[in-house]
């Protein structure tokens, strides 16, 4: 019998997320900031600070910065000297996670490079390899930058990529929404990638992780 619902997550919210102010501070500025209230759940974001720190990331990228609420989460996952590198198209949005990151006391961690991934990744290539990948990015670049990932961490890391669910449209058979549809074969993708021993965590939106493999 399948358990996971609005109380499991609730659950594992009251348990392991940490009661402490910045980060419900961050979560609420985000939007009353104009920016798009989409940030990861607490949960996904205590699930991506403990896999980083699981795997023993270093040096992380991460695809789509938003308010920075993901981003505290990876940074406090990272060792002393780790380094997460965000990559955020729109300014505003990049200064309002800077803001953040300061607030939260891991700026010094934390590297934002502004600018359409598109042409921030191959730049960043030079940098690499990295331990951890987060793509939580618009979704039509999906692809391009699981290809990237795929070049650019090395084996035994790990790439993972949020909005798996798509607010439950691929699940839904009557869902034939281009997002559902696009969100599906990204899915199909990812399960069939023979670089990756992957799998599916079904918290939030859904987080799609993959281990590169040798």
């Amino acid at each position: 019998m399948t358990l996971y619902n609005d109380a499991a997550a609730q659950y594992i919210h009251d348990l392991f997320v940490p009661d402490e102010p910045i980060l419900p501070q961050v979560m609420a500025a985000i939007p009353a900031r104009g920016l798009p209230a989409i940030a990861i759940k607490p949960e996904e974001g205590r699930f991506l600070q403990f896999l980083v720190r699981a795997v023993g990331a270093r040096r992380v990228v991460e695809i789509g910065t938003l308010g920075g609420y993901s981003g505290i989460w990876i940074a406090r996952g990272l060792p002393a000297g780790g380094r997460l590198t965000t990559l955020e198209l729109d300014p505003k949005h990049a200064a309002v996670a800077r803001e953040h990151f300061a607030l939260a006391g891991v700026q010094d961690k934390v590297e934002i490079r502004v600018g359409d991934a598109r042409q921030t990744l191959p730049e960043l290539s030079a940098a690499g390899p990295f331990d951890f990948v987060f793509i939580d990015a618009d979704k039509g670049g999906y692809g391009l930058y699981l290809d990237w990932a795929l070049e650019n961490v090395e084996p035994g890391g790990l790439i993972t990529a949020h909005n798996a669910f798509r607010a439950g449209g691929v699940f839904d058979p009557t869902d034939n929404s281009a997002d559902a549809r696009e969100m599906r074969a990204f899915n199909a993708r990812w399960a069939a990638e023979p670089k990756l021993l992957s799998t599916l965590y079904p918290a939030g939106d859904g987080l799609l992780m993959g281990v590169v493999l040798d």
